[in-house]
């Protein structure tokens, strides 16, 4: 079966073709050469592949020739194991039928509000990018039928294989007509994979094996290794986050539980730290990555398969906690910093006994990854003295300090030496001191512990009512439609004319305030926050009904 050489001469749409030169693709990958011909003929495909090697165009360009645009039938799935990579595949499938309207492309998932996603089923998408759990949902519900599909793509088959949804990939391939076409794409090709295609795949099936393509990183990423005892990791990482004053910085870890460990650490000790991994509701996951992308916090520590939809601009230094297992993940990691004509500078953490797995990568990267001194002790103080100092200037330009002048004064009046009454002040800052959790002394949060009941329920002040034209399930939808707070579960809402309040968890009513507090709704300025005290019994004659 003949190549690919290029796409001009490609026997498909001109919309397709138009799509593909005007994104400034003109000569295609390893994976598209071998893929696209047996697919645009209907073969069953079994590719063999690794990540970013431009698999979705392998199976995206022949899924699209292949609809008729004039049905409105679901005719193309592709299953994803994460909710960032059904995005991204939906995405791509859009750019490449954005000049042909009557193609309809949907993405659904888990972790979203599933009502919402069957109302955008309504627009009769004929393909959708779906992860398995979220898929399979919605053919229970009867949402989604597979009847008239004719083609479905597996994508990253081995990631859903590792992540447990091999009984729902079964269910969806055993509901999918047997003629339809079955393309299945992995980095790996273990047993398990091996047998569904076995299973369900039809005897001229075209196999694919494309061998994974050593890649160059970015010359505007500086690479350094340190080499260290495993305890002593996290001291290392706090102490070049501080001399360096990083504003955004992301963590890798191998593995779930130690992400959630660096994650309890760090924010022991203050730092403004998330954690980002596959065992996370999806709300939670999107909750992060919102606060990420919004400078609200400032260190992302995440495994592999759930950073994949990280693609955030700004990216100043990434770590590798943990070593990489794979050396294509170290390109993937790190490519995340040095970008738009900005430098970036990339950390590894490895034990002696490691040095072999970063030899792997120097020579697969064809780059010269340098050795770099642990800082010491004197580097770090030095550095947060500064910190203390540029902090303290800013103070003396923007408060009023004669209260505390005042203290000083008699202090020095009493017979104490103002130098060394200084130093002890920096010394006792500055001072080695045990992790400990601490506690937010923001406004919403010290109210909500006082407001706290025994259900943990925390009830919120709104400064909008019926008078505004609200309705319960306006400000419900303004909740669950901010990308910050989607998840959250609200419990109960109460409009009045002037005002409103809403019952949530306590845990949520911080950032409920933080995200809304400031922006327009229906015409003014929101406020909200903790209503202290409030009983629920309060205006009951001004009450209105909620809608």
């Amino acid at each position: 079966m003949n190549e690919i050489t290029n796409f001009k001469e490609l026997k498909i749409s001109e919309y397709l073709k138009k799509s593909i030169f005007e994104m400034g693709i003109t000569e295609p990958t390893p994976i598209q050469k071998k893929a696209v011909t047996p697919a645009l003929l209907g073969y069953d495909i079994l590719a063999q592949a690794p990540t970013g090697t431009g698999k979705t165009f392998a199976f995206g360009i022949p899924l699209i020739e292949n609809i008729d645009k004039n049905s409105d039938d679901i005719q193309g799935v592709v299953v994803c194991p994460t909710r960032e990579l059904a995005i991204q595949v939906c995405n791509e499938l859009k750019s490449l039928v954005k000049y042909e309207e009557k193609i309809r492309v949907l993405a659904v998932y888990g972790g979203e509000n599933i009502e919402r996603q069957i109302t955008f089923l309504r627009n009769k998408p004929q393909i959708v990018a779906a992860t398995p759990g979220r898929l399979n949902d919605l053919m229970k519900r009867k949402k989604i039928k597979l009847d008239n599909v004719k083609a479905i793509v597996l994508d990253e088959a081995d990631e859903m294989l590792s992540m447990g949804f091999l009984p729902d990939i079964d269910i969806i391939l055993g509901k999918t007509p047997y003629e339809a076409q079955k393309l299945m794409f992995s980095a790996t090709m273990p047993k398990e994979i091996l047998n569904i295609a076995k299973k369900f795949q039809k005897s001229d099936t075209v196999k694919i094996k494309v061998e994974s393509a050593r890649k160059e990183v970015s010359p505007q990423i500086s690479q350094f290794y340190l080499e260290m005892k495993h305890s002593m990791k996290t001291d290392v990482l706090k102490a070049l986050i501080d001399i360096n004053k990083y504003k955004l910085c992301l963590v890798f870890c191998n593995t779930k539980k130690k992400v959630d460990e660096l994650y309890e650490e760090l924010t022991a000790y203050g730092y403004s730290a998330a954690a980002l991994h596959g065992d996370m509701k999806q709300h939670d996951r999107d909750r992060v990555m919102y606060k990420f992308r919004n400078d609200k916090i400032n260190i992302l520590i995440a495994t592999d398969v759930a950073a994949r939809g990280v693609d955030v601009d700004g990216i100043e230094a990434v770590f590798n906690y943990d070593i990489p297992l794979q050396e294509e993940h170290y390109v993937h990691r790190i490519g995340r910093t040095g970008r738009a004509d900005k430098t970036g500078i990339a950390y590894t953490f490895l034990s002696n006994s490691e040095m072999f797995r970063l030899k792997e990568i120097m020579k697969y990267t064809k780059t010269n990854i340098l050795p770099m001194k642990r800082p010491s002790v004197s580097e770090i103080e030095i550095a947060k003295t500064a910190e203390l100092f540029e902090k303290a200037e800013k103070i003396k330009e923007t408060e009023d300090l004669s209260k505390y002048i005042e203290i000083i004064d008699k202090k020095v009046s009493d017979g104490a030496d103002l130098k060394l009454l200084a130093a002890s002040f920096l010394y006792m800052r500055l001072k080695p001191q045990k992790a400990m959790k601490v506690k937010s002394d923001t406004k919403s949060e010290k109210s909500a512990k006082k407001a706290e009941n025994k259900s943990g329920t925390v009830r919120l002040f709104f400064n909008v009512g019926s008078l505004d034209k609200i309705r319960s399930r306006h400000l419900e939808e303004l909740i669950n439609d901010h990308p910050m707070l989607c998840g959250i579960r609200i419990k109960g809402t109460d409009i009045y004319d002037k005002f409103s309040f809403m019952d949530v968890d306590m845990k949520d009513a911080g950032d409920i305030c933080e995200a809304l507090t400031g922006m327009k709704f229906k015409g003014r300025e929101l406020f909200v926050e903790i209503a202290e005290g409030e009983k629920k019994e309060k205006r009951k004659k001004n009450k209105k009904k909620s809608v």
